[in-house]
This record gives structure tokens, sequence and C-alpha cells, in this order.
């Protein structure tokens, strides 16, 4: 059943608020996507089975949107397409901060049946959204990426942006948090995750900020590279 559509927000608000309208709920355990089985891929899915982890909030938890639709089953969808045999976990919770993403860290990787290969994070919108000092918001996005680092898990950095509206002097502290620890931490980064879809109203939900099932396709078809780039070669192959 679709999720309960949340309250329009104000149009002068950026897209990159989209994390903002989830609503805060009981963190669910993580579950595997099924979203490969919506279709059969264009070429023979082969090879070991490449566990990525999606950590983050409701762009991954996929807010407002069917069972299958979420970025992540969507994502899964596109790497099986390619022969990649991908198994996404969807470890994604609306109304996460940074805070809280790292709160239940340990608990999501001590959940895996396997380590994965490769972890994709989105996480840092509803700190925007709230005014939380961007020093904070760095602090915990780089004990994350630590973390992934010691267990020697690759990671793509899916990146925001400030809303205009938050002022030159939050964006100035708040926008290179991203690209630097993408940088220091050897993170392969999405410069702005939402960037398919803004100025779009198609491919958006009616609350104005969560990307609709055909906008996390585009979104998908955007990032599909770099994720696919990420994930650790198999030896003895010639490609991921």
């Amino acid at each position: 059943m679709r999720a309960k559509a949340i309250a329009v927000l104000a149009p002068v608000l950026f897209i990159p608020l989209v994390l903002a309208g989830c609503q805060k709920g009981a963190p669910p355990a993580p579950e595997q996507s099924t979203g490969a089985l919506d279709a059969p891929p264009a070429i023979p899915v082969m090879g070991p089975e490449r566990r990525i982890l999606a950590f983050g909030d409701s762009l991954l938890a996929g807010y407002g949107l069917e069972d299958g639709e979420s970025y992540p089953a969507r994502l899964e969808n596109a790497l099986r397409a390619r022969g990649i045999n991908a198994r996404i976990t969807n470890a994604g919770v609306s109304g996460d901060t940074t805070a809280a993403g790292l709160e239940r860290l340990d608990f999501t990787l001590k959940s895996q049946s396997e380590k994965p290969e490769l972890v994709i994070v989105s996480l840092g919108g509803n700190d925007m959204l709230r005014s939380l000092p961007p020093e904070q918001t760095r602090q915990n996005l780089e004990a994350i990426l630590k973390r992934f680092k010691q267990e020697n898990i690759r990671v793509v950095l899916l990146g925001m942006m400030a809303a205009p509206n938050l002022g030159k002097d939050f964006a100035a502290q708040f926008n290179p948090i991203y690209p630097q620890l993408a940088q220091e931490y050897g993170a392969v980064l999405v410069p702005f995750f939402l960037q398919p879809v803004i100025d779009k109203p198609d491919l958006l939900q009616p609350d104005h900020v969560h990307p609709t099932a055909i906008g996390v396709e585009e979104i998908v078809t955007a990032t599909v590279d770099d994720v696919a780039d990420a994930l650790p070669k198999v030896p003895g192959s010639h490609s991921n």
C-alpha cells in the first residue's frame, strides 16, 4: 500500500530538502530488495553474488513508493541488467539524520548475513532541514565513513547541497562536506544525488520533494555507472 502522503512544502524550498518531509519511524530490520525479479535481465547474470548495503534515509527507504520502486530496488535491477549479480540490502530509514544513522550503524552491520562489498550512503538532508550545525553533520558522516574504511568496505557517497533559503554562510559550510570527506576516505562521490529531478515536477511526488518511481529511474540511470565502477574487481574478470 502506498505510504501516506506528507504535507506539501512551500515552493521556496529547494529539492535537497527532500529528506525533510520524511516521517521518522522505528528503524526496521534491513530487508533485501526484490526489485530484480520484476523483469528478466538484459544479459545473463553471472559471477559471484555482489553484496551491497544501501544505508541512509528516505531517499533509500523509498518513501511514498510501492514495493520494488525504491532506489536500491531499481538500482539492483539496473546492475543485474548489466550481468552483475547484485544483491542490495535496503537499510534506509525515513527521517534519519547523520546522528541517527551513526547510532544504528553498528547494529546494521552486525545484522548482515554477509559482509557487504560496497555501501551506498545517503545522509545529511534532514540535518540541513533542521539547520543543524554543518560541523556536526561533518563529524557524524566522517565517523560513518571511517567505520566503513576500517571494515575495508568501499563506499559510494550520495552528495547533497544546501537549500538557497538557508543562506550563503550555511551553504559555504555544508556543501563542501561531501567532496572533502569523499576525497579523504576514498569514497566514490555522486556530487548531487537529486540532480536528475531538479525543476522537473513530473518526476516528483505531490509533496514536491520526493521523486516518483519514474524519477527514481532517472536517478538510477544517472548513478548506476558510479556504483558499478565502485564494486571491487572480481579476480580473473575484465569487468565488475
